[in-house]
C-alpha cells in the first residue's frame, strides 16, 4: 500500500462519516455536494453505524447490522442520528438508530456489537474469478450506458471493477444462481488502522451494485425501463478486514416477485477469506413502457 496516496475523494469520505457530536446519544451528519435527489442509502448506513460504535464500550465491534430505509433522504439538510442503548452485557451489546429529516424518520437500524473471542471456524470457499486488474471501471460503464445520475462523483472515493454478470456474461453461467454479479471493490487509497473507519467506509459501499443483481437475469436493466429503491440492507461481519484493499463482491438473487427483488452478497478478501455477507431487498417496478 505504499505506492497509493489518499486522494482528495477518499478524504471526503472519511470526514462525511465523521459525526457531529449533539447531545448524549444524538447525533447530525453532514451532507456531500451533489446533484443526486435521493441521498445514497449506503452513506445513511454508514453515518448510523458511526453513531452507534460511539456509544458502545471499549473493546466491543460490530457484528450484524439490520436496517430499513423509511423514507427517501432529503441532501439539502443535515441527518440527525438517535441512538438507543438497548443492552450492554458482558459479551454483546444492542443499540437502535432513528434517522430524521424535517422532523420525520427515514431511516432505522438495529445493531448488535461483541467483544472480540475465540470460537469454532469454517466458511464458503471464494468462487474462481478474474484478479481485480482484469475488470472494467464500473463508473466508466455507467456513463456510457447513460446510468450515471451523479453517483460516479459521489463514489468517486470508490475504486469499483466490474467482472460480469448473468445478462452480460463475462462470469461463468451457474444453474443453481440464473441471477449474478461479481464485482471487486476497494477505497481508493489508503485509510487510517482504526478498525471503525474500514467498517464504515465498507459499509458506505456496500450498497454499491447488490440491487443490480436482482436485474442481471432481465432485459429491462436500465433506470428508464425499472424503477429501483432500497427497501432494507443487512450485513454481517465475520472476520476483520480492509476496506482499502481489494475485496470480491459475490452477489446473487434469489427471488424477485411482486415488483421487489433480494440480494444477496458474500465478501471475499483476495487470499479467499469470507469477511461478510449481505443481504438487501428492493424495489424493481418495471416502469410503463413509453
Amino acid at each position: 500500500m505504499t505506492d497509493r496516496v489518499m486522494g482528495e475523494a477518499t478524504k471526503k469520505l472519511v470526514d462525511l462519516l465523521d459525526l457531529e457530536q449533539l447531545d448524549t446519544d444524538l447525533f447530525r451528519g453532514q451532507q456531500p455536494e451533489t446533484i443526486r435527489q435521493r441521498v445514497y442509502g449506503g452513506q445513511v448506513a454508514a453515518q448510523a453505524l458511526i453513531a452507534a460504535s460511539r456509544t458502545v464500550p471499549e473493546g466491543f465491534q460490530v457484528h450484524s447490522l439490520h436496517s430499513y430505509f423509511l423514507l427517501p433522504g432529503d441532501y439539502n439538510v443535515p441527518i440527525i442520528y438517535d441512538v438507543e442503548r438497548i443492552r450492554d452485557g458482558k459479551s454483546f451489546s444492542t443499540r437502535r438508530v432513528l434517522a430524521r429529516q424535517h422532523g420525520r424518520p427515514i431511516y432505522y437500524q438495529s445493531l448488535n456489537f461483541q467483544r472480540p473471542e475465540e470460537g469454532l471456524e469454517h466458511q464458503d470457499v471464494m468462487p474462481e474469478v478474474r484478479p481485480p486488474e482484469e475488470g472494467l471501471d464500473m463508473m466508466q460503464l455507467m456513463t456510457e450506458r447513460g446510468a450515471d445520475d451523479g453517483l460516479s462523483k459521489e463514489w468517486a472515493a470508490l475504486d469499483v471493477r466490474w467482472l460480469g454478470n448473468s445478462g452480460h456474461g463475462g462470469i461463468e453461467e451457474d444453474p443453481m444462481r440464473p441471477s449474478r454479479t461479481q464485482v471487486w471493490i476497494r477505497v481508493d487509497g489508503p485509510l487510517s488502522d482504526e478498525p471503525l473507519e474500514h467498517l464504515a467506509t465498507f459499509t458506505y459501499a456496500s450498497d454499491v451494485s447488490l440491487l443490480g443483481a436482482t436485474l442481471a437475469a432481465h432485459p429491462q436493466s436500465g433506470p428508464h425501463e425499472v424503477q429501483m429503491a432500497s427497501l432494507d440492507h443487512t450485513i454481517w461481519f465475520h472476520r476483520p478486514f480492509r476496506a482499502d484493499e481489494w475485496w470480491l463482491y459475490d452477489q446473487w438473487s434469489p427471488s424477485a416477485s411482486g415488483g421487489r427483488g433480494l440480494a444477496l452478497g458474500r465478501i471475499f478478501t483476495q487470499d479467499g477469506t469470507l469477511v461478510a455477507t449481505v443481504a438487501q431487498e428492493g424495489l424493481i417496478r418495471p416502469r410503463p413502457a413509453r
